[in-house]
């Protein structure tokens, strides 16, 4: 070799096996995390270690490797080291990265929303229930998790029938002068008008709480001896309401479905995986009580086998959410004894992990196994006939290749007012509703009803933000095509915003209602080309009317959202010092919020909770001296 090629030789940057050796002789055998990282730096895969050095030394090694780590070490030029004190500290981090940078080979949980609970709300001493969701900030007693908003519906509906608990808001509560709807049809006792004494609503509510902690067999038989009491005083308009509670009791039970025995918390967790793809099921035992369950698809990592996926899961998976008692899994996890201790100091109790073999544990695993299969199979399918979809997309308005990410635009108001602007994504896996927006509409200039003017600032926003957060481009969160629900003009507008942001590249495709505004007979509008239709009958041009109808869906339900909580609002809304129990507080003495902002000085003062200087404060907001 000559001296020049030497040189050359030297001047070629490390990368695979030859680079990661590298490294060895710069860490130790502390507990950490580690990056892979690619030619521009982008994070290929995050992992953890008990010993950093040995972990890394087996990517050193180019033998016993399977194709996607050998392909994952083949793409690596450089690496990042992060030492923690424990391995448990090193898990946890490795999760949190994973979430956050969201690398190629790491196994991905795409959906990730927290999941509702019911709540009995003790701020009142006449207790509310109703579905909550989010941080348990409000005094009362939470049970969940249920699986959907829909499964908490349907247990409230029933509740409402056996304990006869009020739903009602404080305020709602406090202006009541005759007894509501719910009190009509014997869904709520009337608290508000008195028709029940504190202390028997207290009853109600002890009841609800048993019923919900799995004690169905006490309150069913508390019930049926009050009913046989009442039937003896010949008391029968009672007695048929207590039949009518027991009724609604067995419905729930019914609903419910599995309730096993042996298992009173638990979280039942089944992969199947095939093709490459796999999909998870989690039911959700509380009480002794199936309170629901669901399926999640995440990402396999390019290629992880069952054991890394279902690790992966779990940790990502509990990372926002409390877990219970114990987590009953299909298969066992590579690092079972470390997540297991990482999930009982996140619970501050014991937590544990089973991998049942028989008995009523295996059984549930086994169902929940056969569920996680047929939704994957449903899943393939879909995916299949979404992939045509999209190569038919891609045909239809000439683009180089089948989007993967399509967005889709709308606006909503009425005569401009509480104007929103939508988007919802399309692409592979169907809706993407986790990447849905939406956008208040900020610009005070724009003149109300300019659907032309709300579409510059909705999509000038997006357009900023993608550029802020991926000036290069590179992320999954880009665009491959957009479609506008509109015509020539909507279509120009977009396109001048498109190339005052540089990205004009980006297809965009407007689409008008056509002739008579019938659905079927849609123009579409592209910069520079004549506007063209679709046939009737083409399965293509009903994919384009599905995704037009769900941001409509979706911009609709925005703009009413906002135009409710306008309605909804009251003057003591954002008066500096007022929070939610002072707000209550004050409608609760004075019984309107009209009637708060027509009160005098020391009528204010008398309000709980209120003090002179809010008082102060409160009576100068509505009187114009502050």
């Amino acid at each position: 070799m000559s001296t020049d090629q030497a040189k050359e030789t030297e001047k070629q940057p490390l990368i695979g096996h030859e680079l990661i050796r590298s490294y060895l002789k710069l860490i130790d055998g502390s507990p950490g995390v580690y990056r892979m990282l690619g030619v521009d730096g982008q994070v290929l895969y995050v992992g953890k270690a008990r010993h950093l050095r040995k972990r890394v030394s087996n990517y050193a090694n180019p033998n016993g490797h399977t194709n996607r780590i050998l392909r994952m070490i083949s793409l690596t030029h450089s690496m990042m080291f992060l030492t923690t004190k424990t391995e448990t500290e090193a898990l946890l981090l490795e999760q949190n990265l994973i979430k956050q940078l969201k690398p190629y080979f790491n196994v991905l949980l795409r959906d990730d929303k927290s999941f509702p609970s019911i709540l009995l709300a003790k701020t009142h001493q006449f207790a509310q229930i109703k579905k909550h969701r989010g941080r348990k900030g409000e005094k009362g007693s939470y049970f969940g998790p249920f699986a959907s908003a829909s499964a908490v519906n349907r247990t409230l509906n029933q509740l409402q029938k056996v304990f006869l608990l009020r739903d009602c808001s404080d305020q709602n509560f406090a202006n009541r002068t005759r007894p509501c709807l719910q009190y009509q049809i014997k869904r709520c006792a009337g608290p508000c008008v008195g028709h029940i004494s504190e202390a028997d609503y207290a009853d109600l509510v002890r009841d609800a709480e048993q019923f919900l902690e799995g004690k169905s067999t006490a309150v069913q038989k508390e019930l049926a001896d009050q009913m046989q009491v009442a039937s003896d005083n010949m008391e029968y308009e009672r007695a048929a309401g207590l039949r009518d509670r027991i009724t609604a009791l067995t419905q729930v039970q019914q609903v419910q479905g599995i309730n096993p025995r042996s298992v009173a918390e638990a979280d039942i967790i089944a992969l199947h995986m095939e093709k490459g793809q796999a999909c998870v099921q989690v039911f959700f035992i509380r009480a002794n009580q199936n309170w629901g369950n669901k399926d999640f698809y995440p990402r396999t990592g390019a290629g992880a086998d069952e054991m890394e996926v279902l690790e992966a899961f779990v940790g990502q998976f509990y990372d926002n959410k409390h877990p219970p008692k114990l987590l009953i899994l299909s298969h066992p996890l590579e690092n079972q004894d470390l997540m297991q201790e990482a999930l009982t100091q996140k619970a501050g109790r014991k937590v544990e992990i089973l991998v049942p073999q028989r008995g009523e544990k295996a059984e549930l695993v086994e169902g929940a196994a056969r569920n996680a299969r047929e939704s994957l199979a449903r899943r393939m399918a879909e995916t299949a006939t979404q992939a045509k979809l999209l190569k038919g997309v891609a045909e239809a308005f000439d683009l180089d290749a089948p989007p993967n990410r399509i967005e889709v635009y709308d606006n909503s108001h009425i005569s401009g007012a509480h104007a929103v602007g939508a988007m919802v994504v399309a692409g592979p896996d169907g809706f993407m509703k986790s990447q849905y927006r939406k956008f208040n509409i900020k610009d005070k200039s724009i003149t109300p009803g300019d659907d032309f003017g709300m579409m510059k600032e909705v999509l000038g926003r997006r357009f900023q933000r993608l550029i802020k957060e991926d000036p290069d481009r590179k992320g999954e969160n880009w665009p491959d095509l957009l479609l506008i629900d509109g015509g020539a003009g909507q279509v120009s507008v977009v396109a001048q915003i498109m190339r005052e942001y540089g990205v004009e590249d980006i297809p965009m495709v407007g689409v008008a209602k056509g002739e008579d505004r019938d659905a079927g007979k849609e123009e579409f509008h592209r910069i520079g080309k004549r506007p063209m239709a679709l046939r009737h009958n083409d399965p293509v041009l009903y994919f384009i009317q599905r995704m037009r109808d769900e941001v409509h869906r979706f911009a609709i339900g925005t703009h009413r959202a906002k135009r409710s909580k306008a309605i909804g609002a009251t003057p003591l809304d954002g008066v500096p010092g007022v929070g939610a129990a002072r707000k209550r507080a004050l409608l609760a003495y004075f019984g309107s919020a009209k009637a708060v902002t027509r009160a005098g000085l020391e009528d204010l003062k008398k309000v709980d909770g209120i003090s002179g200087s809010l008082a102060q404060t409160l009576y100068d907001v509505f009187h114009d001296k502050g």
